[in-house]
């Protein structure tokens, strides 16, 4: 993974600067998606077998999809700027259920689409007023009634790209139960379809989005695991999405912590004294949850899953990112969020970790259930998951 470290660190040199525009406005991406680090994010995910021709080293191009890969990559990334991940171009969080539900001429359409062109997609799961519950989603998916294919009505909220994405997944009901929950590949062209973008103070590459559904005809061949069981179809693709993107997340939250760290110590505060050893402490915080984080990735990709270990990382990381700028702006002083913007920028980005991919006070039941089963989901220690 060293190759790889090194291949993002040398590829991702401009994202700093590029996350200062893309915080003004997402859509600044457009003009900078040849950038190898933004080319690199889009294929990350697409198997090697939809490659076009890319300046790529063979050690870099054999990692990518691993869970282990992605962990390396998202920090490096989010070291520089987090903005440009989220709003490059690519397949994303969608890839991971397309691997667990579609069948093989879904798979080839969805990557095939995406290696020819760079397309934006989302991942709708969240509703108004329910938050965290996946299984009490209410987005319904019916027969059409003239035997054509499927009819979706709905609303989703706090949705990455939602309203920029050309077509993404959208899980919905078809029947009560948890069993009765799909997923359906939908085109944002469809008539019925509409999104806006929701305001927010950081993190503004992500385009947080509301969506709606009114009557959007779903194509059958746009059903996802029809030839699967109803245990392996819906919901089981979203959790396969939720575990490996979790530690991801995690990842980029370490990256952004490291980076304030670094940035603190280029301002002069050095060991020794009370507020050294304040940052050494969160320095040592950040160099667990990694080692935990890398962990958890390799027992992913060797078909291992900790779901409360994966909770502790993920809580653990948003936590520390947000510590180490407070004390960022403690060590170099409240006028220091106004005098430097690019520590005011992050100060507002992190933020936004603690509510992606599940917020923490539902990892940190997930950390309590882990203890009581003695998993050792609370490795990564007290200050990690407080």
């Amino acid at each position: 993974m060293r190759a790889l470290d090194r291949h993002c660190w040398s590829v991702s040199g401009e994202f700093r600067k590029l996350g200062e525009l893309l915080d003004q406005d997402p859509d600044a991406i457009d003009d900078h998606l040849d950038l190898p680090g933004v080319l690199l994010y889009r294929f990350f995910s697409i198997p090697r077998r939809y490659w076009p021709a890319l300046d790529v080293p063979p050690q870099v191009a054999a990692v990518c999809g691993t869970s282990l890969a992605q962990a390396v990559v998202w920090e490096r990334f989010s070291y520089a700027d987090p903005n440009v991940l989220l709003a490059g171009p690519g397949p994303a969080l969608s890839s991971d259920a397309i691997h667990a539900l579609a069948d093989e001429e879904q798979t080839d359409r969805w990557f095939r689409r995406f290696a020819a062109r760079p397309d934006h997609t989302f991942f709708a799961v969240t509703e108004p007023a329910k938050g965290s519950a996946a299984t009490e989603l209410t987005t319904t998916l019916r027969p059409a009634t003239d035997g054509d294919g499927w009819v979706l009505n709905g609303e989703k909220t706090y949705v990455g790209n939602g309203a920029r994405g050309q077509v993404g997944l959208v899980f919905c009901r078809r029947a009560p139960g948890p069993w009765g929950i799909e997923a359906a590949l939908v085109e944002a062209s469809s008539p019925g379809f509409s999104a806006e973008l929701l305001p927010s103070v950081g993190l503004r590459g992500a385009r947080i989005s509301r969506m709606r559904f009114e009557d959007v005809r779903i194509p059958d061949r746009n059903l996802l695991g029809q030839h699967r069981r109803p245990t392996q179809r819906g919901l089981h693709g979203a959790r396969q999405v939720f575990y490996r993107a979790r530690p991801g997340i995690a990842a980029m939250a370490v990256g952004c912590a490291q980076a304030v760290c670094d940035h603190v110590r280029g301002q002069g505060v050095r060991d020794g004294g009370a507020g050294g050893d304040r940052l050494a402490a969160v320095e040592d915080r950040i160099a667990a949850i990694r080692r935990l984080i890398h962990r958890i990735a390799a027992d992913i990709d060797g078909g291992l899953i900790d779901p409360h270990r994966i909770a502790a990382a993920k809580a653990g990381a948003a936590r520390v990112a947000e510590d180490a700028t407070v004390l960022a702006a403690e060590l170099l002083g409240p006028a220091s969020l106004l005098d430097d913007p690019w520590l005011e920028k992050v100060y507002r980005d992190v933020r936004a970790f603690e509510f992606m991919e599940g917020a923490g006070n539902v990892h940190l039941l997930s950390v309590f259930q882990g203890l009581l089963k003695g998993s050792g989901a609370g490795a990564v220690g007290p200050e990690g998951v407080r």
